[in-house]
């Protein structure tokens, strides 16, 4: 994320009409924009991969997976970001064509230049959705998903999967999926 700083302090609504007509994607905190950078190749095929085996795994259901460009929402704190993957099953997010309030589970694909941040500040952001109950970190480096999952006392714990692993977890959507198939054409990068 880069700051823009040729805008003045943006109101959500202001910011959201702008967003309609901007070529550049931007996300929005607290009244501030900030570009989003282009994405790489393993970026892009693991966001796809996954996108498309749980839009395979949720046909038929009240949920809905969405990507890259539909912004989720979080009002108590004022933010709009652009996950990479957002499932929801509430129906009032059905209304909304430009956002999402209610995901129970988003999925970021770390980059170089955003990992501390969706790591951090970004998942603290997101912790603060009472729907979401599963937060994934995808690695680009290596064969590697870590899904961070409310508990029942609403704490978030820790489960890794990587290689000699084949399956990963995300239990908000009962999905089991196989690491070869998420990675599938995704040359890993090195650090």
């Amino acid at each position: 994320m880069i700051a823009s700083t040729s805008s003045p302090h943006l109101s959500p609504e202001q910011y959201l009409a702008l967003e309609e007509t901007s070529a550049v994607k931007h996300e929005y905190i607290d009244g501030e924009i900030y570009a989003m950078a282009g994405a790489t190749d393993a970026h892009v095929t693991l966001t796809g991969n996954l996108f498309a085996a749980l839009l395979s795994h949720l046909r038929g259901s009240e949920c809905r997976v969405y990507f890259s460009d539909m912004k989720a929402q979080i009002e108590a704190i004022n933010r709009y970001y652009y996950p990479d993957i957002m499932v929801t099953c509430d129906s009032t997010d059905k209304d909304e064509p430009t956002f999402k309030r209610h995901p129970i589970l988003i999925v970021e694909v770390l980059s170089e230049s955003t990992t501390g941040f969706d790591r951090g500040d970004k998942f603290a952001d997101y912790q603060t959705l009472d729907s979401l109950q599963e937060y994934v970190l995808i690695n680009t480096h290596r064969q590697r998903v870590e899904c961070f999952r409310r508990n029942q006392k609403g704490l978030w714990v820790l489960q890794s999967y990587s290689l000699p692993e084949s399956q990963f977890e995300l239990q908000s959507v009962g999905f089991t999926g196989e690491l070869t198939a998420l990675y599938e054409n995704v040359n890993i990068q090195s650090s």
